[in-house]
């Protein structure tokens, strides 16, 4: 009898059910995927430990990237022309000076972290939970100790002292329209002087006031008193810059070489924030490090890596930073919503003032 190549109707039924069983469990059995990459747009200054790198990987299988924009506003504008195809998932380093624009442009999704039950309340600015609150500091004016006292040169204690001819060509400033901390100092100005704040400006820039795009080439360039060794004795940084100067001097120093100017006024308190930027695909993972960035093990790292302060009351200060690192008494304040309103034309303003 000849070998038949038909099959036995019950035995492909019974191949068919196995089939189909080995096809079900293999979909409910969960597959090993790769980690999930998260894209973070951050400004230059931007700096994390690896251990909270780290961290946050291995507890969300994650991939963290850091995309490194430029300065604060150069990222924000960034951010703002990519909207409708996001470079990023997440953007760091919008501040109080640039966040109207920020919300304006629309470019983040609304996400009430569980963490901002630990922020006080002073440090939430957007009502929508768009943007949330990470850190602080003051922008202030650093000095060069040294220059000072070989030249025999009080410190000006004031905003008005800097037009005094003694001080002539010896301030350095960031341009408000592309750096955050030139924002700053100009929303300070605006605060102090009121109205006359462009007359204040026009008597800088006769005292011969140097213009810089951005804070890098401002403190590292300019500025006599870091490693930048400059013309200017005097730059538009931050209260905890001198820290920074001290903890890292190498070789060691006694004392840090520079200090900020903390009169009235001469400071302005900037507020950094962290959104999700609308269009990400990675929604989940998004929340997940703004919730991470709030956490106590961030925030605690902050500091002395970016010497600014947190917003989270339960993070401790690091000896160092608790030492030496400054906050402005009574710093200028500007309330964000005449922020909003007013900014574009003050910055219309300072630049016919000082570029034209």
């Amino acid at each position: 009898m000849k070998n038949s190549t038909k099959s036995h109707p019950e035995h492909s039924r019974f191949l068919f059910t196995v089939i189909v069983i080995q096809t079900l469990l293999a979909a409910c059995t969960p597959q090993p995927t790769g980690p999930q990459t998260l894209t973070v747009m951050v400004h230059d200054s931007f700096s994390v430990s690896e251990k909270i790198v780290s961290g946050f990987n291995q507890a969300n299988n994650a991939n963290l990237v850091l995309l490194k924009s430029g300065d604060a506003g150069v990222m924000l504008s960034k951010a703002i022309l990519s909207k409708q195809a996001p470079l990023a998932d997440v953007l760091y380093g919008v501040d109080n000076t640039f966040l109207s624009r920020a919300l304006e442009a629309g470019i983040f999704e609304s996400y009430a972290s569980p963490a901002l039950e630990d922020v006080p309340d002073e440090f939430g600015l957007d009502e929508s939970h768009g943007a949330v609150p990470i850190d602080f500091g003051d922008v202030c004016i650093n000095y060069d100790k040294a220059y000072f006292l070989e030249h025999g040169l009080k410190v000006p204690d004031s905003l008005e002292a800097l037009v005094e001819p003694e001080y002539k060509g010896l301030l350095v400033v960031e341009n408000p329209n592309t750096s955050s901390p030139g924002l700053a100092f100009m929303l300070a100005t605006r605060a102090h002087f009121g109205e006359g704040w462009l007359t204040f400006w026009q008597s800088l820039r006769e005292n011969e006031v140097v213009i810089a795009n951005d804070w890098e080439s401002a403190y590292y360039t300019n500025f006599s008193g870091s490693s930048g060794h400059g013309l200017q004795p005097m730059v538009v940084s931050y209260a905890t810059s001198p820290a920074a100067e001290f903890i890292f001097a190498d070789p060691p120093v006694d004392e840090s070489p520079t200090a900020s100017i903390l009169g009235q006024d001469t400071c302005f308190r900037q507020i950094e924030f962290a959104g999700i930027l609308k269009g990400t695909q990675q929604r989940a993972l998004a929340e997940k490090f703004l919730d991470y960035m709030l956490s106590v093990d961030f925030q605690e790292d902050m500091p002395m890596q970016m010497f600014v302060f947190p917003v989270n009351p339960e993070a401790k200060l690091p000896e160092a930073f608790l030492k030496y690192a400054e906050q402005a008494t009574d710093p200028a304040r500007i309330p964000a919503e005449e922020i909003a309103a007013n900014r574009d034309q003050w910055l219309d303003d300072w630049s016919e003032v000082m570029l034209r």
